[in-house]
């Protein structure tokens, strides 16, 4: 097939990829009470699971403070409050006059994206599997499953832990008590989003080097030689998308340095598997052929 017949095939995948995206939005843009006032402003409320856990956890370290005073004379300032979160720390406000549709639009178009990406996966492993052998496919079968739980999985982590922790963050922090946290909707809106979707790319860790290990750009033992190199960078990443706190930096870099470690784990057994594979062929290649001798 030449350039544009590929196009030509391409363009129904391409059409109904789109359709259930705008599809899956407009249903998200009529649930606006459910997507924005349940889910979106979920992590500000007090009653957020993660903000109960922290409340829980505020009181746990009050406890454990003042027996430690009590015990080593020491002087821990340990206050309940800094932990939790309510709707007395800031309020929304929205500072444009078409600031509320446009952000509307926007969230319906993001929920659109993440809840249709499924299908559109599907649709694209469609596309590619008539290039693909039998055993390309037999491969490849739990493309679009292992891609969606990863993405979910990640997407779930950034909206159940980072997300509560950023706002928690920001909400108790100030410089003085005369000023007052009055928060632009689209930029707390903006956060919510954009720390949920980049814990979800990030979660896609393992199935990316599953990838480049299969066309042999990395190897398990290239991995493990980077390890510390590795875990500098997912360090680094992880200060990006966190408050600046150590706790929060902690509960991120842990999951996504088990994430490195398993997709070496990952790597190592597509190489035996390789290995495995390649030994019957290579057994074929260098056996004699019988040469027939003619009387």
């Amino acid at each position: 097939m030449t350039f544009f017949e590929h196009l030509d095939a391409l363009r129904p995948h391409l059409v109904r990829g789109a359709l259930a995206i705008v599809i899956v939005g407009l249903v998200a843009f009529f649930c606006k009470s459910l997507i924005i006032d349940t889910i979106l402003f979920g992590p500000k409320d007090a009653d957020f699971p993660t903000n109960r856990m922290l409340v829980w956890v505020g009181g746990e370290w009050a406890h454990i403070a003042a027996w430690l005073n009590d015990t080593l004379g020491t002087s821990f300032d340990a206050d309940p409050a800094a932990f939790s979160i309510g709707g007395d720390r800031f309020s929304v406000i929205n500072t444009s006059l078409s600031g509320q549709f446009n952000l509307h639009m926007k969230i319906s178009l993001m929920a659109g994206i993440a809840l249709a990406m499924p299908y559109v996966l599907w649709e694209f492993w469609r596309f590619v599997r008539p290039a693909l052998t039998p055993k390309e496919i037999a491969g490849t079968n739990w493309f679009v499953f292992c891609v969606s739980l990863c993405f979910f999985s990640g997407l779930l982590f950034g909206y159940f832990v980072m997300v509560p922790l950023s706002i928690n963050f920001f909400a108790n922090y100030h410089v003085s008590d005369a000023i007052v946290n009055m928060i632009d909707i689209s930029d707390y809106l903006s956060t919510v989003i954009v720390v949920s979707m980049a814990c979800a790319f990030m979660f896609e860790l393992p199935l990316l080097i599953y990838f480049l290990t299969r066309m042999g750009i990395v190897s398990a033992g290239f991995l493990r030689k980077y390890r510390r190199h590795a875990f500098v960078v997912l360090l680094v990443l992880a200060a990006i998308i966190t408050p600046p706190d150590i706790f929060s930096l902690v509960l991120v870099i842990l999951p996504l340095y088990g994430l490195y470690e398993l997709s070496i784990k990952l790597a190592a057994r597509i190489e035996r598997k390789q290995s495995r594979e390649r030994l019957p062929e290579e057994a074929t290649e260098g056996r004699p052929e019988r040469q027939t001798a003619k009387l």
